[in-house]
């Protein structure tokens, strides 16, 4: 009768998982390429950034175009104190930034990535419904 280690059982799904294909068609993923912690934690913590119903309409509003808060309270129907709460939050994972126009501050997206992510994710959640 054989013992198997808990080294030799990793080591065979570990085989068993590379010999199995969740995606035909799509080149092997290189295990060499493993990412850092440290940038694993930055896109968990911007993923936790979006992952709020009001703060997805927030990036769709201004993937079409900048606005300022009043406009957002007026195209979303919530209260000016939550729609600013939840601009903070983005603003503070970099998914938005401010800028001053005399009294208001009119927002836009930091970059188009961001706003793939967010759309993409609602495309999903869409083509479910089906």
């Amino acid at each position: 009768m054989s013992t198997v280690t808990s080294e030799t059982a990793s080591h065979e799904l570990q085989v068993a998982a590379e010999q199995h294909d969740h995606s035909p068609g799509r080149p092997a993923p290189d295990p060499v390429h493993r990412r850092p912690a440290v940038t694993l934690g930055a896109a968990g913590d911007l993923l936790r950034a979006l992952a709020a119903p009001v703060r997805i309409a927030i990036v769709l509003e201004l993937r079409a175009a900048d606005r300022c808060v009043h406009e957002l309270v007026d195209s979303l129907g919530v209260a000016q104190p939550l729609i600013s709460q939840h601009l903070r939050v983005l603003k503070s994972a970099g998914v938005v930034y401010g800028e001053r126009h005399g009294r208001e501050v009119v927002y836009r997206l930091v970059d188009e990535h961001l706003s793939h992510i967010v759309v993409d994710a609602v495309a999903h959640v869409e083509e479910g419904d089906r």
